[in-house]
């Protein structure tokens, strides 16, 4: 054999044992970090979901035992090792019901079903799109923007009703282009369309199902872009408009449930809140072209009396570390706020708590871009 034919063999056999050796990569192990304990907490810890990038399949799930002050990063794959690709690609909701968690996987088109209690693996729904999750009497229902990923001809989106007993879907409902979060209001499930896949034709309507017969009954007009929808404990509805990103801004919006009618607009950018007895806690990261840069404010806002309160509920000046609010909670019973921090979106993030007063009580690492929490009782 000629040198030069020798040489191109052991190009070849190079090449090939690269490929032999290439595995897809491995779900990271689970890490222990220490917080602040609380011995004495009613609520015993919270799930907290990592969205991980798109097409990464580094979606993860870490758990805060707030009793013992015990933070556990990547737990699903410390429990479930059977699953060897993991949780999947894009964790985009969490919640819990009964002894049931639910993790909504966008990319990977798929509801993860775990229980509450181990974070074990009991089933899964497949979903195409799926985007959140909420219950009711029985009943999970998730929002699905079908069609494929950023396809501005996708069809119109859904909400699927998902018997939690025997975890399989009972019926489905179309709504809007690209619908987001819901909240349910008495007999009514409203969701918030978003139509994100088609700028600048964009949606702009809340749809309303009638959970006795699970028919869309009629659209409300609210802004275009729509995302975050909350209910309140007096029947109204704050929704989030991301605007257009270039000259429409993002805001606010008040959704009267007994009129089904848009009652009020808050003049302040929003992505994300929680609402927590007669308080909404609100953050932005609203992004403009124009400008090419985010702005990130924080608010507070009575609900009861529909107002835009002075202060902040960060009052320490911390929030100059946060670099990309991500994803916020509020502990039902201590007041503790959550706040997660995406940061460049590709490494780990944070997650801060602040106390009531809005002083940082503690911070942790956690996957890539955490997002959404779901409190354990």
């Amino acid at each position: 054999m000629s040198k030069s034919k020798i040489h191109q063999l052991l190009i070849v056999l190079f090449v090939l044992s690269l490929v032999a050796c290439r595995k897809d990569p491995k779900p990271l192990p689970a890490e222990i970090s220490r917080v602040e304990p609380e011995p004495n907490s009613a609520v015993k810890g919270f799930y907290l979901v990592n969205e991980g990038n798109m097409n990464m399949n580094k979606a993860s799930l870490d758990y805060l035992d707030l009793v013992n002050g015990i933070y556990t990063r990547n737990l699903y794959n410390q429990v479930n090792p059977e699953a060897t690709k993991g949780l999947g690609d894009v964790g985009n909701d969490i919640g819990i019901y009964g002894d049931k968690l639910y993790v909504v996987v966008n990319i990977s088109n798929k509801v993860e079903v775990l229980q509450v209690k181990t974070g074990k693996r009991i089933g899964q729904i497949n979903l195409a799109n799926c985007r959140y999750v909420t219950f009711n009497q029985g009943r999970a229902y998730v929002s699905a923007y079908l069609g494929k990923v950023g396809d501005p001809k996708a069809p119109n989106g859904m909400v699927a009703e998902i018997d939690t007993a025997k975890l399989a879907i009972n019926q489905t409902v179309e709504v809007g282009r690209q619908p987001e979060e819901m909240a349910i209001v008495g007999n009514k499930l409203y969701i918030a369309n978003s139509g994100g896949y088609s700028p600048p034709n964009y949606e702009s309507t809340v749809s309303v199902i009638d959970l006795n017969t699970f028919k869309e009954i009629k659209r409300i007009e609210v802004a275009i872009n729509l995302h975050r929808l909350k209910a309140d404990r007096y029947g109204d509805l704050y929704v989030t408009s991301r605007g257009d990103y270039y000259t429409i801004p993002s805001r606010l919006y008040v959704v009267d449930t007994h009129t089904d009618q848009v009652k009020k607009v808050f003049d302040v950018a929003a992505s994300n809140l929680a609402i927590d007895g007669d308080l909404a806690y609100l953050y932005s990261t609203e992004w403009n072209y124009i400008q090419g840069k985010n702005t990130i404010s924080y608010h507070l806002i009575d609900v009861k009396n529909e107002t835009l309160l002075d202060q902040k509920f960060i009052t320490d000046g911390t929030e100059k570390n946060i670099k990309i609010p991500y994803g916020i909670a509020v502990n039902p019973v201590s007041k503790d706020v959550y706040v997660t921090d995406a940061k460049d979106y590709v490494t780990p993030g944070k997650l801060h708590c602040y106390n009531a007063l809005g002083k940082l009580k503690w911070s942790v690492a956690t996957g890539d871009i955490p997002a959404h929490i779901a409190f354990v009782y």
